[in-house]
């Protein structure tokens, strides 16, 4: 199979949120330390054993429901110095194993207090120094580091401070990097999830690559393949894009914090994780009390249905997602009069001819108008193209709202076409899928491909759901505007009667 040669200038995300990792960009691979850019190579997406085939799993962990390995892991973080906690470890509900309330907690709280020193960073000591030298001396940044080194820590086993943190992660995270090429094709064939989830599996992919072709077939001593291979990097990326946060009152430093990543999310919460100056500890502030044997949530941050499977592998249910929305794809088409015009003037600023752009239940951007403008526009418009590909970029520092009332039937019409494009694919998929209704908390006993079905389902319904609403907005507008065009022309009309 043919290989695609890639630079990664992965400087990794501009802005982690403040809770469990969001990444939905690609992985970047560039520090300011960074003298060079990586170069690799990754497999292709059609590549399916090199890059989706889900192997054995890996040697360390547990199932995702193991209370025995948290409880070993809440009694070492306790002898460790993390403080009495007000909430325990249990079997819930929602996510398998979750921090419940032992006692009643007030509105307004601060829980958990993890000292630093049971923080997991960049800075943090490893087993093997010899590796940790090699990785800085060739400027690995933070992400890839930080998955070498829990691969690394997790071979140690007990002689590394981590051993009872790294036997109660998952074996096997809820990620879509487990799914395998066929799988995406065939349940996230409607969803842009499925092009997000492909090029994530790509970058973690090619990271690997490049890491083994520079790194580790020259210190086969320090990364021995059997340890440090793809199905290893699988698993502690699919760690750190479900747990890793960005601290802002540390200086934005990311991290890993044992115990604090327990905590589901709920789409009802807003509170978060970061470090408390005053009592030197991770907290979060509640916003609701809980009551005795209520699950504590925290926020995973304002994320879509699809953003939350794409990290975490969940879909929360159809209408309780404030933050939901579906990603609309635009294109201006070759067939253009006017292409290599509108080619140049996204390109001045950076944007590619098919561009992607979030619709919530509320509206849309005014960059997707900005785009769809451009795109309609006919060749004596020339002159206001490097305007509208300046206003789709974001780029623009006026932040204004341009509007062309000569075209903006056309740009309203040309959106609602591709709406309705795409909730033609929702509702083929939901037809041929059939009627389904799982309990997808309990994925361990039901069958594997009803478990992914299910979750494809319920983020198509959530989605189609935004976009239906889209479509009624975009048909009500246009509406408008042509009623009001005909009672002009109707008045027009009456005028020249008048005058005859």
């Amino acid at each position: 199979m043919a290989e695609a040669s890639m630079t990664f200038y992965a400087t990794v995300l501009p802005q982690i949120p403040k809770t469990p990792s969001q990444v939905h960009r690609r992985l970047a691979y560039t520090t300011k330390q960074q003298r060079h850019p990586i170069r690799c190579s990754t497999s292709t997406a059609s590549n399916e054993t090199s890059t989706f085939t889900v192997k054995e799993k890996v040697p360390w962990g547990c199932d995702v429901d193991s209370l025995e390995n948290a409880s070993a892991l809440q009694k070492w973080l306790s002898d460790s110095g993390l403080p009495p906690q007000k909430m325990g470890i249990k079997r819930v509900e929602v996510g398998e194993r979750g921090l419940v309330a032992l006692k009643n907690i007030r509105k307004g709280e601060k829980l958990l207090f993890v000292p630093p020193s049971l923080v997991i960073s960049t800075d943090s000591e490893w087993s093997c120094p010899d590796a940790c030298a090699v990785l800085k001396r060739n400027y690995v940044p933070d992400w890839p580091l930080l998955a070498t080194y829990l691969i690394s820590e997790a071979n140690a086993k007990n002689s590394s401070r981590w051993s009872n943190y790294i036997s109660a992660l998952p074996r096997q995270p809820y990620s879509l990097l487990y799914w395998t090429q066929s799988e995406l094709d065939k349940y996230l064939v409607a969803s842009q999830v499925r092009e997000r989830a492909i090029e994530r599996i790509n970058d973690v992919t090619g990271t690997y690559n490049d890491l083994r072709l520079r790194i580790f077939s020259k210190y086969p001593h320090l990364f021995p393949e059997e340890v440090f291979n793809m199905e290893t990097f699988k698993w502690s990326f699919g760690i750190l894009f479900s747990r890793l946060v960005r601290l802002p009152s540390m200086d934005g430093k990311v991290a890993l914090v044992p115990w604090a990543d327990m905590l589901n999310h709920s789409c009802e919460v807003d509170t978060c994780l970061d470090y408390d100056k005053s009592s030197k500890g991770i907290v979060f502030t509640t916003d609701r009390p809980y009551q005795p044997g209520e699950q504590v949530f925290i926020s995973y941050g304002k994320k879509s249905n699809g953003e939350l499977l794409l990290s975490y592998g969940f879909v929360p249910k159809e209408g309780t997602n404030p933050s939901d929305s579906v990603e609309l794809s635009l294109a201006i088409k070759k067939s253009d009069k006017c292409y290599k015009e509108k080619l140049e003037a996204l390109r001045k600023f950076g944007l590619p001819t098919v561009q992607r752009f979030p619709l919530r239940i509320t509206g849309w951007p005014m960059e997707m108008m900005a785009f769809a403008y451009l795109a309609v526009s006919p060749p004596k418009m020339i002159p206001q193209f490097e305007e509208m590909a300046e206003t789709a970029s974001n780029k623009t520092t006026s932040k204004k709202d341009i509007r062309y009332p000569e075209i903006e039937e056309k740009a309203l019409q040309f959106i609602l076409d591709t709406c309705e494009s795409s909730i033609s694919k929702y509702t083929k998929f939901l037809e041929d899928s059939g009627s389904l209704d799982l309990d997808v908390t309990s994925p361990k006993q039901i069958n594997r491909k009803l478990f992914l079905k299910q979750l494809a389902m319920d983020l198509c319904n959530s989605e189609r759901r935004i976009l239906f609403r889209s479509q009624y907005i975009l048909r009500r507008r246009l509406r408008d505007m042509r009623s009001g065009e005909l009672r002009a022309l109707r008045i027009l009309d009456g005028f020249k009667k008048l005058f005859k």
